[in-house]
């Protein structure tokens, strides 16, 4: 690990070329040859035993090699995560919004793994689970590989309860609860989703917890976890949630600005203990 942040690697699949830099810079071309030929200076371009890797290393099928992600700039998010709880298999954190959950795209030391990572020093570390940039709230990671199937199969059985807190516009004449299903499929737009006719595959109970002025403040407790479900579903009821760009319209992209939050936010997240069978239930310190 250095600064938080580990190496990526890659299997070299079937092809012919002349020699190591050839396949990089034509598969990686937001990587100029000057960078690969610089990172290969330095020594951070290996193959599995550790053996630096030059730009005029042969080519050779099925050699694993092992390189830092790095990026020429990277913008400061200027909110600070809260570790809520941490013990030998688990770190919980409290992500702020505008965070990403994991390296992508145009970040990588501003996303809450590779801050935690830093912050604790703790190079296996994972999340079990994954929140949207634009969504703050609880976030579980795993710390030790041991124990980590057992935590993550709780997701896959359905196992655990997450419950979030949105801010939105008003539902006059419906009766509170209530439980709202569609079927969601990909959207028309990268990274958005959309409804459509079909036997539902998406499920999410909501419930009033207070007004706030021409607002307001929703429980919801989603049954499935289909991706943006909370965002689709709101919005196809008529109540977008409060600053959601995506939602009933895509809006052209804020890039940097953080003037407008997402009003959503996973307030919980419980589940049985795999290991101790106690009932695990972790809250977030924010609010809407």
């Amino acid at each position: 690990m250095r600064d938080g942040v580990t190496p990526s690697y890659l299997w070299l699949p079937a092809g012919d070329w002349p020699d190591l830099i050839s396949f990089m810079v034509a598969n990686y071309p937001a990587v100029t040859e000057a960078q690969w030929r610089e990172r290969m200076a330095r020594g951070e371009v290996v193959a599995a035993d550790g053996t630096p890797l030059a730009p005029h290393s042969p080519y050779k099928r099925n050699l694993r090699i092992f390189y830092y992600r790095e990026l020429e700039y990277e913008t400061p998010i200027p909110f600070e995560e809260t570790v809520l709880y941490q013990d030998e298999h688990l770190v919980v954190a409290d992500k702020p919004h505008f965070l990403p959950t994991i390296p992508t795209g145009r970040f990588l030391q501003e996303t809450l793994l590779v801050r935690l990572r830093r912050k604790l020093g703790i190079e296996d570390l994972v999340p079990i689970h994954r929140l949207d940039r634009e969504t703050a709230g609880v976030v579980v990671f795993s710390c030790n590989a041991a124990s980590r199937g057992a935590y993550q199969s709780l997701f896959q059985k359905r196992l655990v309860q997450k419950e979030y807190e949105a801010l939105a516009g008003p539902l006059p004449g419906r009766e509170f609860p209530f439980s709202y299903r569609s079927r969601m499929v990909e959207g028309d737009k990268f990274f958005t989703m959309k409804e459509a006719p079909g036997e539902p595959n998406s499920e999410t109970m909501l419930d009033v917890i207070e007004a706030r002025g021409e607002h307001v403040l929703y429980r919801l407790w989603p049954h499935t976890g289909r991706q943006h479900q909370l965002r689709v579903h709101l919005a196809a009821l008529g109540i977008p949630i409060v600053n959601d760009a995506f939602y009933p319209v895509a809006l052209p992209c804020k890039q940097d600005d953080v003037s407008q939050p997402l009003k959503l936010l996973a307030r919980a997240i419980g589940f049985p203990d795999p290991l101790t069978g106690e009932w695990r239930w972790f809250e977030s310190r924010r609010t809407l």
